[in-house]
């Protein structure tokens, strides 16, 4: 006798560069953390794509469908459930019809009026990206503030969380994949290289010294704007997250941990949160 699927919960951040999926398993009757594992606690799979704008909602559905089979989770794999940020409206609007089509449910797509329990001290509240918001969360859930979170993605964000868990803005600066390529397309002499860590920060080829400037580069534009920020907002627990982050954070001296999963950790939480909140209502 087959048992039961397990009940998932799928959140999808979906970025310019790259969508991440992860799958949780649900926790009715409140959140039990586990200590120590950080953004991994509940989280059985993930997947990790390139983000491709031609890709229909049914060519979406193909390609999550074979991830999950590659992991032994076949057809809808329990997935009951779905939150969903997108910095990407039309890969957003295209993933959202796959989910919608294929798994028959409504997601929880995380926006300016979503509940998420975090304040926001910004000018415009709606500029604020959902993945900046759900790092935010995220972060305040596993480390407390102050903190600050670097998210080594498309472009390299900076967001700060006070104490009293209120979002207090941040700082946005290009990412390392695009400062790569413009640098490849702006210098006739250069040419793109894979991002490693070189032999030394000196260095000795053309490959080695872009390789230098890039990955410490970073680190050291990460710290620069981390101590900015501490010098206005005090000292303050740094957190490294984004596809990147486990290239550039070894380097630096101010992130005190990474959390790969980091935006799905957040993700999750604000699901969690306003399932509670429509429970009370």
């Amino acid at each position: 006798m087959v048992g039961k699927v397990r009940e998932m919960l799928l959140c999808i951040d979906i970025g310019n560069t790259q969508t991440v999926y992860g799958l949780f398993e649900e926790r009715p009757g409140g959140r039990e953390l586990v200590v120590g594992k950080g953004a991994l606690d509940g989280l059985v799979e993930h997947f990790r794509v390139s983000t491709n704008p031609a890709l229909t909602p049914d060519e979406h559905g193909l390609q999550l469908s074979q991830l999950l089979s590659m992991v032994g989770r076949e057809g809808q794999a329990g997935i009951a459930r779905v939150s969903l940020s997108t910095t990407n409206p039309s890969v957003g609007a295209a993933v959202l019809e796959m989910v919608r089509r294929w798994y028959q449910v409504e997601p929880l797509v995380v926006g300016p009026d979503t509940v998420t329990g975090l304040e926001i001290d910004y000018g415009n509240p709606r500029e604020v990206g959902a993945d900046r918001i759900a790092d935010a969360v995220g972060v305040l859930d596993l480390y407390g503030g102050p903190a600050i979170v670097v998210d080594f993605g498309t472009a390299t964000t900076f967001d700060a969380v006070s104490s009293e868990g209120t979002y207090l803005g941040g700082a946005i600066a290009p990412g390392v994949a695009i400062s790569l390529n413009a640098l490849y397309h702006h210098a006739a002499a250069l040419r793109q290289v894979d991002l490693h860590e070189p032999p030394s920060v000196i260095g000795k080829t053309t490959i080695q010294a872009i390789q230098s400037g890039a990955l410490y580069g970073f680190a050291a534009m990460a710290d620069g704007i981390c101590r900015k920020m501490m010098g206005e907002i005090g000292e303050a627990r740094v957190v490294g997250t984004g596809g990147i982050c486990s290239l550039i954070a070894p380097h630096s001296m101010l992130i005190e941990a990474e959390e790969p999963w980091l935006t799905l950790h957040g993700l999750r939480l604000i699901f969690e949160r306003s399932v509670a909140l429509g429970a009370k209502e």
